[in-house]
Formats: structure tokens, sequence, C-alpha cells
């Protein structure tokens, strides 16, 4: 019996990076998994490859049309549905003077909105589970503290976490949990070519997939059923502060 055996999960932007971690890790532990993503090549290959605990459903998370058509499909093939990643993202580099209208609306469209899109189409069949139902919403150190040149990521990211948060307080008599994650630079198609040293961070290294992956099993899990409303942040330490910095 994995760690989540018997629970139903969807997972978005679940084709590669943080999202396909999630769905192994998911996978691994017992769950059935619906992926969902615009990656529809990445999407179909992890089915291939992960079998019948698995099936992939394209999902724009900005279409609300969408996401009723494919929670529906989850309670159809799957019977209902426990658990809830919001992990679908994108990140656009530029400050503000040079940063678009379009950029903006697109960027809180999929990040934000997005997040709100799948709980609001989830929650009826997360109100009928009786396997503890969770809610993942992956934010960012970007959701605890600034970046230079990511202003329209910042702000997405800061509302997931509060997103969140007041969700957890709605929706905690109901025994849905609703938590946040936080991680730091992790090794992942986003930021795959980007200059990210490390050396500011206590751990000196680059996240890995899995180690959000991890995250995602144990909020999913039977074992974190007091923890709602919470930050999980994975950052090697970053957040804590400066580790090179000595008292004079």
């Amino acid at each position: 019996m994995g760690r989540v055996a018997g629970k139903v999960a969807l997972v978005t932007g679940g084709g590669r990076g943080l999202g396909e971690s999630a769905v192994r890790r998911l996978v691994a532990e017992g769950a059935k998994v619906v992926i969902t993503d615009v990656l529809d090549a990445e999407g179909e290959a992890l089915v291939t490859e992960l079998g019948d605990d698995t099936a992939y459903f394209r999902l724009d998370v900005t279409d609300r049309d969408n996401w009723e058509d494919v929670v529906a499909k989850t309670k159809e093939l799957f019977g209902g549905l426990d658990v809830l990643v919001n992990n679908a993202g994108i990140a656009d580099f530029g400050g503000i003077a040079d940063f678009t209208y379009e950029q903006w609306d697109r960027i809180i469209d999929i990040n934000l909105n997005g997040v709100f899109n799948g709980m609001k189409a989830a929650l009826p069949l997360l109100r009928e589970s009786t396997k503890n139902a969770s809610i993942i919403n992956l934010s960012s150190t970007a959701g605890l503290q600034g970046y230079n040149a990511l202003s329209g990521y910042v702000a997405s990211k800061w509302g997931v976490r509060g997103l969140s948060k007041a969700a957890a307080v709605e929706l905690g008599p109901e025994n849905i949990r609703v938590n946040s994650i936080h991680p730091g630079v992790i090794a992942t198609p986003m930021t795959e070519g980007l200059d990210t040293p490390q050396e500011h961070v206590p751990l000196k290294r680059v996240g890995q997939p899995d180690d959000i992956g991890n995250l995602v099993v144990y909020l999913a899990s039977d074992e974190s059923t007091f923890s709602t409303g919470a930050e999980f942040v994975a950052d090697g330490g970053e957040l804590a502060g400066l580790p090179d910095t000595q008292l004079q």
C-alpha cells in the first residue's frame, strides 16, 4: 500500500517539469492520476509509460469550459477526485516599463486565474471525497519576496499564496485542505538556459523536480491531515538568509 493508495489526483501542467515529477511520485505511491497539459505529446507519452493508473486530457487552465469537461471526464473514468495539484504556470521577464499589457494579462490568467478556475471546477468532486481531500497550489519563493524584472510572475504567485489561504479558511470546515508550495530555483524546462548560480543559497545547489514531487505526495497523503493554509518552502534555504554574511 502506497502513501496515497486509492486516491485520485489531477495535475495541471503534468507533462513535464514539476508537474511530471508530481505525477510520477503520486503514481509510485498508489494514486490514479489525471495528467493535464497543453503539451499533448509529453502528456500522452507519460500515460504510455505509466499505464492504466493514468490518463491524459488536454487542458488550457484559462478555459473554464475546458475545466468543467476535464473534471467530468475524471469522474467518469476514475469515479471521483481527491487531490487537485494546480501546477501549470509560466514566467515572463521584463521591467514594468517594458512589460506589455498583453504579457500582464496572460501571466495573471494562467498563473492565478488558472488556479481559481481549477479549484472552482473541482470543488464539487472534492466535496464528495471521503479521503481527506487536498488542494495543492504551486506558488514560488516569488510568492514570498520580490524579484527584479519579474513583476507579473511575482504578483501572480503572491496571488496564489493569498488565494490558498482564503480557500483554506473557507473549506476547512468541509475537511478540504488547501496549501501552497514555494519552490526556489528548480532544474526544469522553465529554468533551462538561465544563469542560476546558487552560491547565495545555504545548500549551494539548484533543486531537483523530485524535491517538489515529494512535497506534493506529502500534502496529498494522510500524513498531512492537520496542515492547511500553510506555505511549504523548498528553496535550499534561500529565504533563510545570506550564508556568507558575518557579523563585524
